[in-house]
């Protein structure tokens, strides 16, 4: 979704509550242009130090 500022001004903490139960991103634009994007922040929960590194390593069995 695309707002221009005036209106995200307007709107401000609607806008908030839409992102926080949608997970939807907002860009805001200035003529036209987009300059900044509202999102729902990530859970500041710290991942377990176990299992952290699951699908980010590929095995290679035949490196000849």
């Amino acid at each position: 979704m695309q707002i221009a500022a005036g209106e995200f001004k307007a709107k401000c903490l609607q806008l908030m509550d839409r992102v926080h139960q949608t997970h939807e991103r907002i860009v805001i634009t200035k003529r036209g242009k987009p300059v900044a994007q509202l999102l729902q922040l990530e859970d500041d929960k710290p991942r377990p130090v176990i299992g952290r590194l699951r699908g980010t390593v590929t095995r290679c069995t035949d490196v000849l």
